[in-house]
């Protein structure tokens, strides 16, 4: 399974949901789900303006989880 980080990175930065979007250019539907991690894809667009505006690199947005972890988390 693929965990999104980025709930994390919007609370290091103190922003909101509709903040992201904003500054994006993102849907506001895109960045919650990726948020919930409840997305079932991205757009490499969007995986590109995510780790510009956080500064991060795409390890840091986004992570492979084995299924056994995923399911003991």
């Amino acid at each position: 399974m693929i965990r999104c980080h980025l709930s994390t990175l919007m609370h290091r930065d103190k922003l909101r949901i509709a903040d992201v979007a904003r500054l994006t250019g993102l849907n506001r539907s895109t960045v919650a789900a990726l948020c919930r991690n409840t997305a079932t894809r991205i757009e490499l667009p969007a995986v590109d303006r995510l780790c510009a505006l956080f500064r991060c690199s795409v390890g840091d947005l986004l992570e492979f989880v084995a299924d056994d972890a995923a399911r003991a988390a």
